[in-house]
């Protein structure tokens, strides 16, 4: 053979017509399985230009039984096969002889083709329940979470859990995980019944939980916080060790000696990601894992997953981003309201049939019209340079940045790149020294601390909602009041509470804010019906200058379109906007200009008209023209 990976295969013509129409309708590629037995398999592996993995498979192969051949349909498309070996001949043995064609008997054309629901192989029976719950109900005194829920998840599946925020996605999870305790139903465990009384006992089940909201200690040390989920009293060295390795094996970096409050929102979700690794896990439930991740640490995460499902690790997988559920999962289970409302194959959907599931209508489509004529410069950044109290941060260097009244500025980059420094200085949650070095409104304001910069206009969403959004237990309308206060709710230093509750409502109202009222404490929200108060509350305060971080993470598609839109629809009243997002397709929806920011140094902005996502990708490393290259990539 010309390459010494590649094993010869008669492949089922009715696997090739169903792999064809795949890709004219999805762009995806397909795997065969086939196995001694006869029987085989197709499962979808990804999109077209997904790196190697898509050609010769490595990450799949689990076992030397196992190897990878090609085959260009009449379409032209490649599409990736793995075939068990016949006994007794390993892949290095065909590697040596080149005479030797396996040729594993054709199953019948009439055999039917197991749908992507089915357990890739060395994932176990595909029949083994490791999971199943039969009508978990969950009530609270404001809202049905749960009511009546049932779903199975079998060994080496990855299944999927759709809804919109507040659909009840967390609430099932934390249940499962022993956060919270249903109110009717049952749970079984590998074919027994359980109840999960507290978190410890289900990682002793071997069941791990990546939370949406992250529950790190933030004055301990990355090493510290993942031994505290680990038995017993690991030792610290060893364990930073097992971190470097984790981390640098699933491309996850972090450093195990930094303190968490000094991470970044994507940064702290590597952690929570790791943390959960290094139990080996049976079943991983991921809540909005890659919510703050970039492509490149989704695309790891994802060979991560399937090498994990092919191991036989069972994953519990919730998402907001339809295109990666359609590349990733087995099969989903679509909530709404709290009731199970139906289910489906995610390779056999679109993004837009799910979305349509998740809502129950049409998605919404964002009207982004080229700006009209630009107004004065609400944001003026003069050789911006901030040296980073953290010796783990990324201090940032002569930035210089000016954005007009009625354009969107997006700017994109790897989290971990001088972000977080960026959104401190322009909040004024650390005042510079140089006055001048931030121009608001036309007003120098490098000193002025963060209500200061609020009289001159400013509004702020940042990237952590619970703790700088809002606070945890204050109800909503009181967190109205932190930022909106100056639109009538003091009269002479006493709260009109009428005023602070009718803005509160409108708020949730408008932006669909699921929640028991304005009354409702801050912690008591999904992310995401959070993210959307949060964001609501400073685009109906009308601000000259918004800066906005991570906008819609943990949103739901439909939310998220609205968002998007009430953005621009504020970019159309003469508001000047700073989004700062490591979302590129949703900086690509909005943005007029984008720019990016790489170790501490932002790139040279470009018109979207006259760039693309693979040309910004590339400027994410730190290299665009005339940057300087003597410091190295960006960080990772």
């Amino acid at each position: 053979m010309d390459d010494p990976t590649e094993v010869k295969v008669g492949i089922p013509s009715d696997f090739i017509k169903f792999a064809d129409n795949q890709l004219k309708l999805n762009g995806q590629l397909i795997s065969y399985l086939e196995s001694e037995s006869g029987g085989y398999s197709v499962e979808n592996i990804g999109k077209l230009g997904d790196r190697e993995r898509n050609i010769l498979f490595k990450n799949k192969a689990i076992s030397t039984r196992w190897d990878s051949c090609s085959h260009k349909t009449k379409e032209g498309y490649l599409i990736s096969i793995l075939v068990e070996l016949s006994a007794g001949v390993s892949s290095s043995e065909a590697d040596r002889d080149d005479s030797v064609e396996q040729k594993p008997d054709e199953p019948d054309s009439s055999a039917p083709i197991k749908k992507p629901g089915g357990v890739a192989s060395g994932a176990g029976s595909e029949n083994e329940i490791r999971l199943e719950l039969t009508g978990i109900t969950k009530i609270y005194p404001a809202v049905i979470a749960n009511e009546d829920v049932s779903l199975k998840v079998r060994r080496g599946e990855i299944h999927a859990v759709l809804g919109e925020n507040g659909a009840g996605k967390s609430t099932l999870m934390k249940m499962i995980y022993g956060v919270t305790k249903p109110d009717a139903g049952e749970m079984k465990w590998q074919g027994e019944t359980i109840r999960v009384e507290n978190p410890a006992h289900a990682r002793s089940l071997g069941i791990g939980m990546v939370f949406q909201h992250f529950s790190l200690f933030e004055t301990l040390t990355v090493a510290e916080n993942v031994a505290l989920a680990l038995p017993g009293n690991p030792d610290l060295k060893q364990l930073a060790d097992q971190i470097t390795e984790v981390s640098n094996k699933y491309g996850l970096p972090v450093d195990p000696q930094r303190l968490v409050h000094a991470l970044s929102v994507g940064e702290r979700q590597r952690v929570e990601i790791i943390r959960c690794l290094l139990q080996s896990p049976k079943l991983l439930i991921m809540d909005e894992p890659t919510s703050v991740l970039t492509p490149q640490a989704v695309r790891k995460l994802f060979d991560t997953l399937r090498q994990l499902a092919d191991e036989g690790c069972s994953i519990l997988y919730i998402s907001h981003k339809l295109d990666e559920i359609q590349e990733l999962c087995h099969v989903a289970t679509v909530l709404r309201n709290g009731r199970v409302t139906g289910d489906c194959i995610p390779s056999q959907e679109t993004p837009h049939s799910m979305a349509s599931l998740m809502i129950g209508k049409d998605l919404p489509v964002c009207q982004h019209e080229a700006p009209a004529e630009l107004g004065d410069v609400r944001l003026r950044l003069n050789g911006l340079t901030v040296e980073s109290d953290d010796p783990f941060g990324t201090s940032l260097q002569n930035i210089d940045l000016e954005i007009n009244s009625g354009e969107i500025f997006g700017i994109a980059g790897v989290s971990g790149n001088g972000q977080q420094e960026l959104l401190y200085a322009l909040s004024g949650e650390e005042p510079l020294k140089e006055n001048e070095a931030i121009v608001i409104c036309g007003k120098a304001a490098g000193k002025k601390m963060p209500d200061a910069r609020r009289v001159l206009g400013m509004g702020f969403v940042p990237e952590e909602r619970l703790g700088r959004g809002a606070v945890p237990q204050m109800s909503l309308a009181e967190n109205a009041l932190l930022t909106a206060h100056a639109g009538g709710m003091l009269n002479k230093g006493m709260i009109q509470v009428k005023v602070m509750n009718q803005f509160a409502k409108r708020c949730i109202d408008k932006f669909n804010v699921k929640c028991g009222g304005e009354n409702s404490a801050a912690n008591s929200l999904s992310g995401g019906n959070l993210q959307k108060f949060i964001m609501g509350r400073e685009i109906l305060q009308t601000p000259k200058l918004l800066v906005a971080a991570q906008p819609t993470w943990g949103v739901d598609v439909g939310a998220a379109a609205f968002i998007r839109q009430e953005l621009i629809d504020l970019r159309n009243e003469g508001t000047a906007i700073l989004v700062i997002s490591e979302e590129l397709e949703e900086l690509f929806e909005i943005s007029d200009r984008i720019a990016v920011i790489a170790n501490g140094k932002l790139s040279p902005s470009k018109k979207l008209a006259d760039t693309n996502i693979d040309e910004i990708g590339v400027w994410m490393s730190g290299m665009w023209p005339g940057a300087e290259n003597s410091e190295g990539q960006a960080n990772a």
